[in-house]
């Protein structure tokens, strides 16, 4: 079926999908901007992903997000890719051109970085924990690096997928990486300006990450890329230590904004109405 009408149409592909905010997002920018279009939910499957994105092409949808579990498979599908998706080996962002064509971008390095320059200004010369070593942690590694941090510890509960990530940011990314384990928090956490959880601890329906807090200084910052619950209990240990926090909206709201101009040509705003609007849904 091919849609007609003015209306330009997106969607945000997923498995689940429920748990998306993404489309309440672009639709507060959608009525800000008075644009005719919508962002559409689509609850797919793994093994439906491919056959699901050519249908959406033929239906005439501008595009899509993506989300978890298709990052990669949405990589593989691209014909071009932007620098970013290619360093991280995934893809948040396909735009569908005339003839089929198919461009891969990954915003996700950019929400981060201007979700921390928001809330943080600079962190040049900083040394920063980076928790995890999946796809999440790849983008914050691009993010961090934009903004010239001076050395980034890596650590995860398998430290050898921390080094094979190293290895393979190793010609992208020019701040100083440390791989390591969990193990390693206590030794490290002391000389850390921020932390940056990129693991899904903490997520609502998962366990929370088990970190002495108190082992870090004064004046430093804890951020989780989690938002629902917006204040996980990392950040709710953090906040009770008198540390300044950061939790995941802000970085789905700056993702958000190359989206929202790929698929509706407008450059939307990232403001305190767009951030009570979606936290009111949260806690709904």
């Amino acid at each position: 079926m091919i849609l007609t009408g003015a209306g330009k149409i997106a969607g945000v592909v997923g498995w689940p999908i429920r748990h998306s905010l993404s489309p309440l997002l672009h639709s507060y920018w959608l009525e800000e901007l008075k644009i005719d279009g919508a962002l559409v939910p689509l609850g797919v499957p793994r093994e439906d992903f491919a056959r699901v994105i050519a249908s959406l092409q033929r239906a005439g949808f501008r595009g899509v997000n993506v989300t978890v579990p298709h990052k990669e498979a949405a990589f593989a599908l691209a014909h071009s890719r932007d620098a970013a998706a290619e360093a991280a080996g995934a893809a948040n962002l396909l735009i569908f051109h005339a003839g089929g064509r198919i461009e891969g971008r990954n915003t996700d390095a950019v929400g981060l970085r201007e979700s921390l320059r928001q809330d943080m200004g600079g962190l040049q010369g900083k040394t920063v924990v980076l928790l995890g070593a999946g796809g999440a942690a790849r983008g914050a590694l691009l993010a961090l690096d934009a903004l010239k941090v001076g050395r980034i510890h890596l650590l995860n509960r398998s430290p050898d997928k921390a080094v094979q990530l190293t290895m393979a940011l190793k010609k992208v990314v020019m701040s100083d990486i440390q791989p390591g384990a969990l193990e390693d928090w206590a030794n490290i956490a002391g000389h850390a300006d921020l932390i940056v959880n990129a693991t899904s601890a903490g997520m609502k329906g998962h366990a929370p990450l088990d970190l002495d807090l108190s082992l870090l200084r004064k004046g430093g910052a804890v951020l989780d890329i989690v938002y629902n619950p917006l204040e996980t209990p990392l950040l709710k240990a953090a906040k009770a230590r008198g540390l300044k926090t950061i939790d995941g909206l802000g970085m789905l709201m700056h993702q958000a904004a190359p989206s929202f101009e790929a698929f509706f040509g407008a450059t939307p705003k990232v403001t305190p109405g767009l951030r009570a609007h979606l936290e009111k849904a949260l806690h709904a």
